[in-house]
């Protein structure tokens, strides 16, 4: 029988370096607009990309995944943990192996490039065409234990 007591939280956010490399681009603009622009011209143009930075990295970042109360959720998605099946940690050879050449057109996939790690899990539900879920996440190995203990094939480590 599943057990609904398993955790895992977390955010997809992006790391650090895209910030600062976000910054350092927003700063080369406005050093480009500073000195080909009046200044009325080059700061609120320097503003708006600066608010479509952050925008955009507070956006592509705010998928999380969640094992939570029997369920799953993995950016807008969730399923019952009774529909879930064989749970597997993957490193970055396999999850680059499994998203790459071995995909499946129908799987879902929740993936950040600058998390090269994932967790593929099966889908037991019949009625569902999805074959699995390739979600991107920091630590693969607790996700996949707590997975395992919502679909009632394991218990947590």
């Amino acid at each position: 029988m599943p057990d609904d007591t398993a955790t895992h939280a977390e955010r997809l956010s992006v790391p650090l370096r895209w910030w600062v490399q976000g910054t350092m681009l927003v700063a080369t603009f406005w050093l480009a607009f500073v000195v080909s622009t009046p200044a009325v011209v080059a700061w609120p143009a320097t503003a708006a990309l600066l608010l479509v930075m952050v925008g955009v990295f507070l956006g592509y970042g705010a998928p999380r995944v969640e094992v939570a109360d029997g369920w799953l959720r993995a950016g807008r998605a969730r399923i019952a943990g009774e529909f879930l099946g064989e749970v597997a940690p993957l490193d970055p050879a396999e999850t680059r192996r499994v998203a790459g050449p071995d995909a499946d057109v129908r799987a879902y996939l929740l993936l950040r490039p600058y998390l090269k790690r994932s967790v593929r899990v099966t889908v037991r539900d019949e009625r569902d065409p999805t074959p699995y879920w390739l979600v991107s996440t920091r630590d693969p190995e607790h996700l996949a234990a707590a997975i395992r203990v919502i679909s009632g094939s394991g218990t947590p480590r």
